[in-house]
């Protein structure tokens, strides 16, 4: 996925959950767009560098949009949420994910479940079963390479594992993919912790047929790219 019109500069603080005042370059400040609902913990120390991009669209209120962190000065991370399924369905068409080939048709928030839910990319093959794949972003480092997910408690994230253990139970695949920008991330683990809830019912999905996997990005302020499975430690 390429990324263009961007600046880079120095993150002042993250507040409100959607904002974040930036130092330019050029000593500038300014307040920008934070597309991220979570804690983004370990993801918005101040005094990291940052990149944000341009919209280059003069009716928003904030003009440009957080797209990068450099964590811990060593690390790249998106912290924009809402690319994760972007980066995930390109990974699929371009082969990059083995475990979900062979689908002739790829569907993005369709209605699903029997909780009100939308469903991030739907595959269908009529050779294959049909397949609900759910993605979460993973950025929270923990330590010695170890992602864990989540960053805060999730009641919307439990819903999901519901509707994906549904879907095993009505005969279709499911999978939870965890997509996972951040450079620094060598496996992934439940964050029991932050959400006890979560972890244990992300295990009772495993066992009840529920496919887990987890994906690692290559970063540069140019383009993020879904290169490599990482590990998920239940």
């Amino acid at each position: 996925m390429q990324l263009t019109n961007m600046q880079s500069g120095r993150l002042i603080k993250r507040y409100k959950r959607f904002l974040a005042d930036i130092e330019l370059e050029n000593g500038r400040q300014i307040t920008v767009h934070c597309p991220n609902t979570g804690s983004m913990k370990n993801c918005a120390d101040p005094g990291s560098d940052v990149w944000i991009m341009d919209s280059g669209n003069l009716k928003r209120k904030y003009l440009f949009g957080w797209e990068l962190v450099r964590v811990k000065n060593r690390y790249w991370a998106c912290i924009n949420t809402g690319r994760a399924n972007g980066l995930i369905r390109e990974a699929i068409e371009s082969g990059v994910i083995a475990e979900l080939q062979g689908y002739g048709v790829i569907r993005q928030e369709v209605k699903y479940g029997d909780e009100n839910s939308r469903i991030d990319l739907l595959l269908e093959d009529d050779a294959k079963s049909t397949c609900y794949v759910e993605i979460k972003n993973v950025t929270l480092l923990e330590h010695s390479g170890v992602g864990a997910f989540p960053d805060a408690v999730t009641a919307r994230g439990a819903k999901h594992l519901r509707e994906l253990m549904l879907m095993v139970e009505q005969g279709h695949r499911a999978v939870l993919m965890f997509c996972v920008p951040h450079t620094g991330i060598e496996q992934v683990r439940p964050a029991d912790h932050i959400d006890p809830e979560y972890g244990q019912l992300l295990r009772e999905a495993a066992l009840a047929g529920v496919e887990i996997y987890a994906y690692g990005a290559k970063i540069t302020p140019q383009e993020v790219t879904i290169s490599h499975s990482l590990p998920v430690l239940l």
